[in-house]
């Protein structure tokens, strides 16, 4: 699928009609959801429901105009929206479990989640892992296979451009050179994912 900045997606969700929008946005944004409601506890299911709410109780707000730009990053907006949602759903949950099996202590674990500090420490786990696999994604179709291998092994803690040179029949230059190359598209790539002008 074309690469398209974050910005680009945004401006194109606006129009409500426009599937081939929705199906980008949610393309780029869901995974980070999912994993960090599942974190929180939720069944697999449940967490693509809350991805759902989320998703489009963002589409909902930024056609409205609600999203502020200049108050923080799309990463936070999200985080607070998908925090709410599960806290919504583990309440609900809880309720509903209470019902079924009204001892003391029961329902305890789907009442809790975790407090905001240590949420927004996994979702920001969450989001930069889905970063990291996104531009990779890219970086995979943009650069040749041996280029992103040298690259990858490059970045294990104890690699030696040596060692690989020799493992992968390339130069030693040739690691440095894939290391600087795709580094500095990844950091291009990151700032198109994470920038919203």
């Amino acid at each position: 699928m074309e690469w398209q900045t974050t910005t680009t997606i945004l401006e194109r969700l606006c129009a409500f009609d426009d599937e081939a929008a929705w199906g980008r946005f949610v393309e780029r944004f869901r995974a980070p959801i999912i994993g960090f409601a599942r974190s929180a506890g939720l069944s697999h299911t449940d967490a693509e429901d809350v991805a759902q709410e989320t998703l489009t109780g963002f589409a909902e707000a930024y056609r409205a105009g609600q999203y502020d730009r200049e108050k923080g990053r799309l990463s936070r907006w999200l985080f607070g929206v998908a925090y709410n949602h599960i806290l919504r759903h583990r309440q609900s949950e809880g309720r509903r479990m209470a019902k079924i099996s009204p001892l003391p202590g029961d329902t305890s674990a789907w009442a809790e989640l975790a407090d905001e500090k240590t949420a927004s420490d996994v979702w920001n786990h969450e989001w930069e892992r889905h970063l990291w696999q996104t531009c990779m994604e890219r970086v995979r179709a943009e650069f040749e296979p041996q280029t992103v291998a040298v690259f990858e092994k490059a970045m294990r803690e104890d690699a030696r451009a040596e060692q690989i040179a020799g493992e992968l029949g390339v130069n030693v230059k040739s690691v440095y050179n894939a290391k600087h190359r795709v580094l500095k598209r990844l950091r291009e790539l990151r700032e198109e994912l994470e920038q919203v002008t």
